[in-house]
Parts: C-alpha cells; sequence; structure tokens
C-alpha cells in the first residue's frame, strides 16, 4: 500500500479538492489505491490546554486494513508536525462533521446525521486511538409529555421582558445573525470549541433556508437581544425512504450563560415539542449531545438514547 500527499490548491481523485483551502486544511492523504483518505490540520484546530492537537478529518476507509494503515500514515505526519495529540475524526473543528457512530441501535439514519460503516470504530482502536467523548442521539415519542418546572420558568423570564418566537422567514439571514450572536457566547466555554466567522456560519445555515419550517426554530429575546434559540428542522431522511415525516430533528439548543436565564433551554425544548406536536409530527430526536451537555438531563426525561458516537484521541508525545 502506498501513500499519496497532497497539499490545499491540488488537484485530487475523487475527492473535492476545494475543501482543503475553504477549510484551511494542511495536508490530505489518500492510499495509491484510493481505499482510504483523510486530511490533516496543525496550523488552525481547537485548542487544548497545554497540548498541541492535530487533527485528522474527511476521514474514509473501506477496510480496516486501509483506515489503520492511513491513520498511521496520518499520526506520523501529526507527530513530524510536532504536534502532542491527534483528534478525530473531524472536518476541522466541532461546527463541521465529526465522530464516529460506534452504536448504531434499531433506528434509520435521520437527516444530516453522521454516518460510517460499522467497522470504523475497530479502526481507530487498531490504530491506538482511545475515546476522548462520547455523544449520544435521543428519541422522543411522546411529544405530549411536560416537564412541570417549565410553565413557573416561562412566567418568570415573561415578567423579566424575555420574549420567545419563530424564526421570520421574511428575515432568514437577519435571524440567522441573531443565532449567531447567541451562538459565540454560549459555545465559547464548549469542549474542544474553535471560533467561526459569522460569513461561516451564515455559508453553512444559507443553503437550508427552503429545508427549515420557521415553527421549529424558536428565538428568545430580552428587550430585543437575542439571548436564546433552539433550532430543529424535519427528519427529510424519512421522505427519502418513501415514508411520511413524522420526526422533528432537534439540533442545537444555546442560552447566554447567567443565572438571569435559568431555565429557558428547558422553556424552549418544551415549547418545541408542542409546536411539533401542533403540525403533526409524532416523534422529536435530540441529536449528537454531548456527554456533558445539559441538554442530555432533558432528552432523559423526555426519551430514550438511540445512537451512540464517539470522538477519538491517540497521544503522540509517549
Amino acid at each position: 500500500m502506498n501513500l499519496l500527499r497532497f497539499l490545499p490548491g491540488d488537484a485530487i481523485p475523487g475527492f473535492d479538492h476545494g475543501l482543503l483551502v475553504s477549510q484551511n486544511v494542511s495536508e490530505h492523504l489518500c492510499t495509491s489505491e484510493g481505499n482510504a483518505r483523510c486530511s490533516l490540520w496543525w496550523d488552525v484546530v481547537p485548542k487544548m490546554e497545554n497540548e498541541k492537537p492535530g487533527v485528522i478529518g474527511h476521514f474514509h476507509a473501506e477496510s480496516v486494513e486501509a483506515g489503520t494503515y492511513i491513520l498511521e500514515q496520518a499520526v506520523n505526519r501529526l507527530r513530524d508536525k510536532g504536534c502532542t495529540l491527534a483528534v478525530g475524526p473531524m472536518d476541522g473543528n466541532t461546527w463541521r462533521r465529526y465522530r464516529v457512530l460506534t452504536d448504531r441501535g434499531g433506528e434509520p439514519a435521520f437527516f444530516m446525521e453522521p454516518d460510517n460503516p460499522d467497522f470504523w470504530p475497530a479502526i481507530f482502536e487498531a490504530a491506538k486511538f482511545s475515546s476522548l467523548a462520547t455523544y449520544s442521539s435521543s428519541l422522543v415519542t411522546d411529544l405530549s409529555r411536560r416537564d412541570p418546572r417549565a410553565d413557573r420558568v416561562l412566567e418568570r423570564l415573561q415578567r423579566e421582558g424575555v420574549q420567545i418566537r419563530p424564526l421570520d422567514p421574511n428575515q432568514f439571514e437577519d435571524d440567522l445573525r441573531r443565532i449567531f450572536q447567541v451562538s459565540i457566547i454560549s459555545f465559547t466555554h464548549n469542549y474542544l470549541y474553535t471560533e467561526v466567522s459569522e460569513e461561516a456560519f451564515l455559508a453553512q445555515y444559507l443553503p437550508y433556508k427552503d429545508r427549515i419550517r420557521p415553527e421549529l426554530i424558536l428565538l428568545a429575546e430580552h428587550d430585543g437581544d437575542p439571548v436564546g434559540y433552539i433550532f430543529a428542522i424535519p427528519d427529510y431522511a424519512e421522505a427519502l425512504r418513501g415514508e411520511p415525516i413524522r420526526t422533528v430533528i432537534g439540533k442545537t439548543l444555546a442560552i447566554l450563560p447567567g443565572r438571569r436565564y435559568g431555565g429557558l433551554g428547558l422553556v424552549l425544548v418544551g415549547m418545541l415539542h408542542d409546536q411539533a406536536l401542533a403540525l403533526g409530527y409524532t416523534r422529536l430526536i435530540h441529536a449528537l449531545q454531548h456527554e456533558a451537555n445539559r441538554v442530555q438531563n432533558m432528552s432523559g426525561f423526555f426519551g430514550k438514547v438511540m445512537r451512540q458516537y464517539t470522538l477519538y484521541l491517540r497521544r503522540l508525545d509517549t
């Protein structure tokens, strides 16, 4: 098995080489047989205290053997660049695709869910990677269930001047900018957080303008300023399977920090469930939650885990 190396600007067989430039990739590796590939980042990467991480993303492998080979080559390159850790799979940062699906469960894949062959976890284990973080998606099948604390919290927030409204499709881009304002503050202390520009954020979400249902994206505002939101979208994967769309995917919940807005997340989740039920949906997935995310507590109350994912780590300085 032979290794091919590419730099941003190079044409790469079977791969969108434009991603190397737009996503600040340092280098791309693939086998000469084309049965495994990955991109590497060592300059623009998430910050980790007392470490110099390197990131492995755009990962693809058609066998355990090919995948293990490409990961070993990636580890060697990152070590050569002075990295102390290799983290992956992650396409540069957590704003993009990352994680390996490690426990599929019995539910089919949902819209925009990262998927992979079931043997991929064995590749990372064979290449001496271990779990850095775990994530889960939870399924709610009773959208009428309410947390008894929600009404009391909503009354308090309303007295303080907090109002909640659905996204306005006539000012879609402006509302996305308001969502971005909350995100960059709310996510600052999240695990492996990386700064992203407003331009990059908009470029990621604007293509979905025709896919959204405004009623499923709720913005909380205080004196006209955004203080929280919940972003959900119908599960269009069901339609692709020839089924009626009965599921909503809750993708993101973000609240400004501080006690003043305590409980707002609980209110937004409850209101999303109400909206989904009123629109005729019967199920909701709280998607891709980090193991320490407070949303997991709410998901545990409303539903049960249906899928699990892992982000992997390998130390390079030992």
